[in-house]
């Protein structure tokens, strides 16, 4: 049993790790609120609470004398909590602190952490991916599922056209957007297999498999539905893709799913351990009855847990000086004054919609189509960030491309007036355009995006600076012109506005 002391050790230590992680975690909390994908994060604590409760009686038979190897994971786990706090990427300081979690556990109940190591790690299915994540997985799913939906309706000889992520019925088309990629299926169910797996009585080979098999339950079982709402479309009209009822087919899509786990289960027993019923390997494994509760913690060593309050608070010291920590933001000229006369070629101002400005999130933005004397057109685009500390960076156009029916047919990094950049040819129809981008910021340019994180990462805890830019040119590829004539427009535009962006990028 825990005596006074070491409860009270408990109580303080999480009372101290709330305060120093409170950011990180109010902002998990922020986005299970906002985003659908992670609504279940509401849930997952107090399915934690309710197996540490089941299992209770266990671990506290099974209590034993701190140990000093918990100490060491919370040293680990706060040095990755300094390295998110100062980076602002709140996912190190979220994944620490199960990390720290673990640890606590180690010190204050010892051996019997092996009974509390499976719900703590739930916790991790609470916790949002980075956006820079999620929008590449977003993006992959939305294609996946598309293509997959529209092999389902073809099965009922329904001409369907696919361009990307867009499905066109003829008379109606259908955008497979963010909401429908099967994304805020995808981490509840995995949560639910893995509350399934935990709770599965059997060889760890079999809850492996009931574990992983969420992941293409949930992409095919998306797909499904997309080509059910499409098939529903050519027959009803557009009115069955809209409103509660398309809602309500999500809700039954994930009942679906939780059921063919648990047929999935049922199968497995039946094929391997036919005498066994499921309420037998199925449930909470209770205390063995020739266990005695544990009476290890009356001569317990106290000092790895005195250790633990005394570090816990230098870090919530440490927090209170980091948060007045003001983050670098050079100056920034507005874009509005960006030329729109360079050399031969003239440019004319464009607009995107507010509600694109509010998804994307950047502090300035520049969209110009230029033209040269022989009528050539390029579009140039540019994002300014002056902090990406918050979770908000440039969308990659390798995600955003698909998403407007686009096709990309061939990507590469090349180099171009002596720097990378991502060159990329895209289709939709008879129609071809020739893509160029690349990130700037800090005196360099990247066209990796995970180097360019890479950098951000670095000069956020070296140069407290996360300002950073996206740059895009694009050009037509007209029908009867070569790829090497579309590249020299985007190279000659290019000689031309580089030099001029040093002033609103800085180094």
């Amino acid at each position: 049993m825990l005596n006074i002391k070491q409860m009270g050790f408990l109580i303080v230590a999480l009372i101290l790790a709330v305060l120093t992680y409170w950011s990180g975690l109010a902002e998990a909390v922020s986005r299970w609120g906002i985003q659908e994908e992670y609504s279940h994060g509401y849930l997952i604590p107090f399915v934690t609470l309710y197996i540490l409760w089941e299992k209770k009686d266990l671990i506290l038979s099974m209590i034993g004398p701190p140990l000093w190897s918990g100490v060491i994971v919370i040293i680990s786990a706060l040095i990755l909590f300094v390295v998110g706090e100062v980076s602002g990427l709140f996912v190190l300081i979220q994944y620490s602190f199960i990390i720290l979690l673990i640890g606590l556990s180690l010190v204050s109940i010892g051996r019997a952490t092996k009974y509390t190591l499976a719900p703590i790690l739930l916790l991790l299915f609470a916790i949002p991916l980075p956006y820079f994540i999620e929008v590449v997985l977003t993006a992959k799913l939305q294609l996946v599922s598309s293509e997959l939906g529209v092999s389902f309706i073809r099965l009922f000889d329904i001409p369907v056209y696919l361009e990307g992520n867009v499905i066109d019925l003829g008379v109606y088309q259908l955008q497979v957007v963010e909401a429908c990629s099967g994304l805020r299926y995808l981490f509840p169910l995995m949560s639910l297999g893995f509350i399934a797996a935990y709770f599965y009585q059997a060889a760890f080979w079999k809850r492996a498999i009931v574990f992983l098999v969420t992941i293409p339950v949930t992409i095919l079982m998306n797909s499904f539905r997309i080509g059910v709402i499409g098939v529903m479309v050519d027959n009803w009209g557009i009115s069955m893709a809209e409103g509660f009822l398309h809602d309500f087919e999500g809700w039954i899509i994930f009942m679906a799913c939780a059921v063919i786990l648990f047929i999935l289960i049922w199968g497995l027993e039946k094929l391997t351990n036919s005498q066994v019923s499921l309420s037998k390997v199925f449930g909470v494994v209770d205390m063995p009855k020739d266990i005695l509760p544990s009476n290890a913690n009356s001569r317990a060593n106290n000092t790895p847990a005195l250790v633990v309050i005394l570090i816990l608070a230098g870090a919530l010291i440490f927090t209170q000086f980091l948060e007045k920590r003001t983050e670098i933001t050079p100056g920034h000229v507005s874009f509005v004054n960006f030329p729109m006369s360079l050399g031969d070629w003239t440019g004319k101002h464009a607009k995107l919609d507010q509600s694109v400005i509010d998804k994307l999130g950047f502090t300035d933005y520049l969209l110009a189509n230029y033209q040269n004397e022989k009528q050539e057109t390029v579009n140039f685009y540019v994002a300014y960030y002056e902090s990406q500390r918050k979770g908000v960076s440039p969308h990659s156009p390798r995600v955003c491309i698909p998403g407007g029916g686009w096709e990309i047919y061939d990507l590469k990094r090349i180099s171009v007036r002596e720097h990378p950049v991502n060159r990329v040819i895209i289709k939709r129809g008879n129609q071809r355009q020739l893509v160029y981008y690349w990130f700037q910021g800090h005196g360099r340019i990247v066209a990796n995006e995970y180097i360019n994180k890479w950098y951000l990462f670095l000069d956020a805890i070296i140069k407290n600076r996360t300002d950073g830019s996206l740059v895009r040119v694009v050009t037509n590829v007209m029908e009867n012109e070569s790829l090497d004539t579309a590249d020299a427009r985007l190279v000659d535009l290019m000689s031309q506005v580089e030099p001029e962006l040093k002033q609103y990028i800085l180094d």
